[in-house]
């Protein structure tokens, strides 16, 4: 009777996620118990690397060979069938939209051939909850969402429940990552190539602004601060900047400095945004940080120090989980799933997605 009663009543909710919004191609299985049984990450950088970014149409034809040998790696890793998994979630938007389609019809098949639910996640959705899968994070709480190609600071009231405090105006901090990376050819991608080589650098050599400071509201400008970087190696040499070369000790001290930049601008913003989170909700007592950008040890250790001023808890996901996964994406579907928040299998995948309906314009 006991191992019946398990098996009917305390069986684990499954999810199975996919993700192909971007360049990786990723499928994994977790459980309403927050365990992660598989994370399968196929990773593109290669493809990509000397084009020094992203090709959507090389993305696109990636995903469509390599999701099927994905899916199933993820499944067989997990330890179970595909009999036993409760739920598909595809990640269905923002991203670029022929990726997004390969990994859109992948997890509308798999679900139409169980006859299981199919839920269709928001990828921004996917980052924003994915502190309450390795954490104890309870509604509501502040979020810095940054990654390539958002920025934006929420207030995360619920699943499905977001109010946009600010975003940024043009491009967001991972981008910037990736264009200043490029410039200095410091390597792809941006992002991990800047941080690496700002250790050894010197922050204060090169002086780059805050945009916005000490501005009300919590939107974020990037565009000035990296055409401040390409004028100041400019200056460097006479020759055009596609021909400039940086010694290596050059290239640490600007990546630096614009490291440091960034992390003053975006700590800036969320010293007014956790004013306007605790005025609209006092009990909120966590600032979150989730997207690519915030796999960056120096804005880490920059958040950890404003929420200790501001008596408030501070949460990231580990670093594996800050750059796109499945992970996520199969957490948030559980999630909603279990607010009975499922989709038909004629949702349409999106190539822009609000998490905030209500803000338009911004990203």
């Amino acid at each position: 009777m006991d191992d019946w009663f398990k098996k009917c009543f305390l069986k684990d909710m499954i999810v199975l996620g996919i993700e192909s919004s971007c360049d990786e191609t990723a499928a994994s299985v977790v459980t309403d118990k927050r365990e992660i049984l598989s994370n399968v990450i196929l990773s593109q950088i290669e493809e990509h690397k000397i084009f020094g970014g992203v090709v959507p149409e090389i993305a696109a034809r990636a995903h469509l060979e390599y999701i099927d040998n994905v899916v199933e790696t993820a499944v067989k890793k997990a330890g179970i069938s595909f009999a036993d998994i409760d739920a598909v979630a595809g990640a269905s938007g923002p991203g670029l939209i022929g990726g997004v389609l390969v990994g859109v019809m992948t997890s509308k098949a798999i679900a139409s051939v169980l006859n299981k639910p199919y839920i269709a996640v928001n990828h921004l959705e996917g980052h924003a909850l994915t502190a309450r899968l390795t954490g104890d994070v309870e509604f509501p709480y502040l979020l810095l969402l940054v990654s390539g190609g958002h920025c934006q600071l929420l207030a995360v009231e619920g699943v499905g429940k977001y109010r946009q405090l600010g975003a940024t105006i043009d491009d967001a901090a991972g981008e910037a990552f990736d264009k200043v990376a490029k410039m200095l050819k410091a390597g792809y991608p941006g992002g991990q190539s800047v941080e690496k080589l700002a250790i050894n650098g010197d922050p204060k050599r090169f002086s780059f602004p805050r945009p916005l400071k000490n501005r009300e509201g919590c939107d974020f400008s990037f565009s000035g601060l990296k055409t401040s970087v390409r004028r100041k190696i400019e200056s460097m040499s006479d020759e055009p900047l596609a021909s400039i070369v940086l010694n290596e000790q050059d290239k640490a001290d600007f990546c630096a400095s614009f490291q440091e930049a960034v992390c003053d601008t975006l700590i800036g913003r969320v010293k007014n945004a956790i004013k306007m989170f605790k005025e609209s909700f006092p009990t909120g007592k966590t600032i979150v940080v989730a997207g690519g950008v915030a796999a960056n040890t120096k804005l880490r250790e920059s958040l950890v120090r404003l929420a200790e001023k501001e008596n408030m808890e501070f949460a990231a996901p580990p670093l594996k989980l800050c750059t796109d996964n499945a992970a996520m994406i199969a957490w948030a579907g559980l999630e909603r799933y279990r607010l009975g928040l499922v989709d038909g299998l004629d949702f349409k995948p999106r190539p822009r997605w609000a998490l905030d309906p209500d803000a338009k314009g911004k990203k």
